[in-house]
């Protein structure tokens, strides 16, 4: 589990699947066993003001945004109710979630792009974007790009040249620089085999 404080009264937590494993939770479970989901929750508000060395009470508004291949962004707010008194023990967590349609991956080197996206495209997925940001190549690949493979078959061969990322689409095109758009594993193998 990762954490981080993005203002006074927000921070975020990115955890990855092994992470939501080893607390004894499946993606499924995110949606079905809500009471365990809670507790688990409730834990990790713990953990990550004990972390940033916040008291956490009052009503936090958490927004759960599950990553197709990375896990799971939380980003949690403070707010102050007017109506409530002061009770430092009081804490409600109010959870919205929802569903990423992008799987995104990091890449040190530009030749492991190249090599994912020739795999990729010989599993016919011809679309991707490819993106630099921050020292790093990043491939974005949408639903509609995937839909006919299995999706832990394309999270394995991505697995073999580059990592799953917390980053978002929304960072990578409004900072990183646009190398390839829409059809990058169809573009890789036309130039690169």
């Amino acid at each position: 589990m990762r954490v981080e404080r993005m203002t006074n009264e927000k921070f975020k937590i990115f955890l990855t699947f092994d992470d939501l494993m080893d607390r004894g939770l499946s993606r499924e479970e995110l949606w079905s066993d809500l009471p365990r989901v809670h507790r688990i929750f409730s834990d990790m508000m713990y953990e990550a003001g004990v972390e940033l060395g916040v008291e956490l009470s009052g009503v936090l508004l958490v927004q759960v945004y599950l990553l197709q291949a990375q896990g799971m962004l939380v980003v949690v707010t403070k707010t102050e109710p007017a109506d409530i008194e002061e009770d430092e023990d009081y804490l409600e967590m109010k959870v919205t979630l929802d569903e990423s349609k992008e799987m995104m991956f990091s890449f040190a080197d530009f030749e492991d792009v190249i090599q994912a996206g020739r795999k990729l495209y010989h599993l016919k997925v011809s679309g991707g974007s490819v993106y630099y940001y921050n020292e790093d190549y990043y491939m974005l690949l949408e639903d509609e790009d995937i839909f006919h493979l299995d999706q832990d078959q394309v999270i394995a061969v991505l697995s073999e040249f580059a990592s799953a990322t917390a980053a978002t689409s929304h960072r990578l095109i409004e900072y990183g620089k646009q190398i390839m758009d829409k059809d990058a594993c169809e573009t890789i193998d036309k130039y690169f085999s």
